[in-house]
């Protein structure tokens, strides 16, 4: 009986990763437009697709969350090949967070503190779902997200890791750690 309860266990998990694996986060819409723009670090292509959607006029303003306290502007500026007017303009650096989770707390606080009402939540396609679960329990219903991946090659590593990651935290949530 346990054996076969231990089975049963393994094969949702493994088809559980299957899922996650082929349903990866999927770019937003052309003719979206938000109020803000979160990018988390971490991953090749996110901050320049943020400035992209930035530039088309897509949002007001970004917050790069995440990142490392000694990054400034002009070092933003350097790696994006210039644009300096847009990201002096409206590009702010978030460096309190230090996970997914105080990601979406440090957005919250921003957010709020601009009286923002819809944000687009930018990172890769295979971090989206345990980012956007994230910010959903920390936003709440009071902002509209709209989920944006960058599209990546993701390989079994990561993806496997993601999924852990995924369902430890769902699991630490649901039984309140």
């Amino acid at each position: 009986m346990i054996a076969r309860f231990l089975s049963l266990l393994l094969l949702l998990y493994l088809l559980g990763f299957i899922l996650f694996g082929v349903t990866l986060g999927r770019p937003a819409k052309e003719d979206v437009t938000t109020d803000a723009i979160v990018v988390i670090t971490g991953g090749p292509g996110r901050i320049e697709h943020a400035i992209d959607v930035l530039a088309d006029g897509k949002a007001k303003r970004v917050l790069v969350s995440g990142t490392d306290p000694s990054v400034t502007k002009n070092d933003l500026i350097a790696r994006l090949g210039g644009r300096a007017r847009l990201v002096k303009c409206c590009v702010d650096l978030g460096s309190e967070s230090v996970d997914t989770r105080s990601n979406a707390e440090e957005a919250q606080r921003w957010l709020a503190k601009r009286n923002y009402k819809s944000v687009r939540l930018i990172t890769s396609d295979w971090h989206m779902r345990r980012a956007s679960y994230e910010f959903r329990r920390v936003l709440g219903g009071k902002y509209k997200l709209v989920k944006d991946a960058v599209r990546t090659e993701p390989g079994f590593k990561i993806l496997f890791a993601e999924y852990n990651k995924y369902l430890l935290r769902k699991l630490s949530v649901w039984i309140d750690v």
